[in-house]
């Protein structure tokens, strides 16, 4: 059934319940054809359509007015009413829609009145929450300009701050670059980012999942030389929320967010110090689902390019042997970074303690499995490096299967 038609099943001898699905707030577009509210503003609003669905002609931003079909509307109570006895609720007469003028009041009471601020931002959440038209309302309104606003200027309290992350999240998270850039100006992404990072280390769970979501969306609008001055806060704080698991969507913009800045300048140095490596290690032990396992394999092969990073992984335990558990395992692209890990590791820190360790905890084993199965042409010349590289110390070991020797490269 089309969700924009009304379906009404009687059965004939009238002593079953009736299968409905009715208008609960019916409104007209500008073609003149009646739709359900929720329905067509689904349509519009969160499925970014512009046209009418049964006649298929464009709406133009000043067709998009809904008008309230009350004739229809009462017309359905009265029916609901008239068929009570088979157990027919009436609908209830649906509230206004909230209008700009209502946000902007809001708006101001925030401004106003610093003793109701949490309590405007709560009921300004509520109303985002309601609807795709709601948030649109309140975008039209400034509100994204204003959070930003208080926001980058910290109020005394932080319960204001973290309320005022989580409606700027619910409404820009989903939103096109436009938005985004009212939160990173020349002279204000600083401000910003500090804000949030502020917000990562005191905030609450969900604020703190939401700060780190949004500090994700506004650096990849930021110009790469501010990029390279973040400060090491931001890096232990991106860090501590891996560690506390908030949530998945967490984890993986946090993932995102040290993939996307860790390139630039000595930011692999200030993650290191941070705390990433261990933290990275400890993900994958914990078997992650496969694509935080190859965010998580992206990042530690972005740490492992520097000395800092290397010492790190060789430091912990279960480094080397957690890397070389994702070969073959999780899919192609964990399987390649894994390799291009050991391939760091390899090539600069071989000591021969870290060699006989390789062998011991069989990463040459699965070194030579790798050139055995299917897999990438890229990670296959990789392994096959490595196995070269250091031949004379492995290729006559023991600990390598015999159905595996085969396999071992010619110097």
């Amino acid at each position: 059934m089309d969700e924009f038609e009304v379906e009404v099943e009687i059965p004939s001898d009238f002593l079953c319940p009736i299968s409905f699905q009715l208008m609960r707030d019916p409104v007209t577009v500008s073609t003149g054809i009646t739709y359900d509210r929720q329905n067509i503003e689904h349509w519009l609003f969160s499925c970014n359509n512009n046209t009418c669905p049964v006649t298929k002609q464009p709406l133009i931003d000043q067709d998009l007015i809904l008008t309230p079909n009350h004739t229809l509307r009462r017309l359905i109570q009265s029916w609901c009413t008239f068929n009570a006895s088979y157990g027919i609720e009436r609908i209830p007469t649906p509230k206004s829609p909230i209008d700009k003028s209502q946000i902007l009041k809001l708006l101001k009471e925030v401004k106003n009145t610093p003793n109701s601020q949490l309590k405007c931002l709560q009921n300004l959440k509520t109303i985002a929450s309601q609807s795709e038209r709601n948030k649109q309302c309140l975008e039209a309104a400034g509100t994204v300009q204003f959070l930003a606003f208080l926001v980058k200027n910290r109020t005394d309290s932080m319960a204001v701050t973290e309320a005022a992350v989580d409606l700027l999240f619910l409404l820009v998270i989903k939103s096109s670059h436009t938005l985004l850039k009212h939160l990173v100006t020349n002279d204000s992404s600083t401000d910003i980012v500090d804000s949030l990072v502020s917000v990562l280390k005191c905030g609450n769970q969900q604020s703190r999942a939401n700060a780190v979501v949004l500090l994700k969306s506004i650096l990849d609008l930021v110009d790469p030389i501010r990029i390279m001055s973040i400060g090491s806060q931001l890096f232990k704080e991106v860090v501590s929320v891996l560690r506390d698991g908030i949530s998945q969507q967490a984890s993986k913009a946090s993932l995102k967010l040290l993939m996307e800045i860790c390139p630039w300048g000595r930011n692999r140095i200030k993650a290191v110090e941070g705390g990433a490596v261990s933290v990275l290690i400890e993900i994958l032990l914990d078997a992650p689902e496969k694509r935080v396992c190859e965010l998580t394999l992206v990042v530690l092969d972005q740490l492992c390019s520097c000395a800092e990073g290397r010492a790190e992984l060789l430091r912990h335990g279960a480094g080397m042997a957690v890397v070389s558990k994702k070969i073959l395992r999780v899919s192609h692209v964990a399987s390649d970074r894994a390799v291009r890990i050991l391939s760091s590791v390899c090539r600069f820190s071989a000591t021969c303690r870290v060699l006989q360790e390789m062998l011991q905890v069989g990463i040459v084993a699965k070194l030579c499995l790798v050139l055995q199965v299917e897999n990438s042409l890229k990670t296959k010349e990789k392994a096959k490096e490595i196995l070269k590289l250091h031949s004379r110390v492995w290729k006559s070991s023991k600990c390598i299967p015999s159905h595996l020797v085969s396999s071992y490269p010619s110097s």
